[in-house]
């Protein structure tokens, strides 16, 4: 795993559990432009953990996020390949303050009372993200 050296610092925010599909744009660590679908595991009100990454992304490199209408821009904080493929979880950082607002006040998804869990309210039509 590799990890940035800002790791000792605490979360600023509660996670949000939210899996919403998502397009991620921006350079992998080979320097390539790369455009792919993934989605959040979880969304804190500074950022993002993502699954299903197939890239490996640069540490601290920027990655703009779109879901829906919305678009947002990242910094990578850490990234974690999975035992077994080719698959990596990746935490993102929030460049903009706001950008809590595209995820957590979105009225795409609700958060469930009993779980804590968010899920999309509204299934998106095939190939739309």
């Amino acid at each position: 795993m590799r990890k940035s050296s800002a790791d000792n610092n605490q979360r600023t925010g509660s996670r949000t559990k939210a899996v919403l599909p998502i397009r991620i744009k921006g350079k992998d660590s080979s320097g390539a432009q790369f455009e792919e679908l993934a989605h959040t595991l979880d969304v804190t009100p500074g950022g993002l953990r993502l699954g299903a990454v197939r890239r490996e992304l640069n540490l601290l490199g920027e990655v703009t996020i779109f879901y829906r209408q919305r678009k947002g821009q990242y910094r990578v904080v850490w990234i974690k390949k999975l035992k077994g493929t080719s698959e990596f979880q990746v935490g993102l950082q929030a460049v903009m303050q706001d950008a809590d607002a595209l995820w957590l006040g979105s009225p795409e998804y609700k958060v469930s009372a009993t779980s804590g869990a968010a899920t999309s309210a509204t299934s998106p039509a095939p190939g739309a993200v």
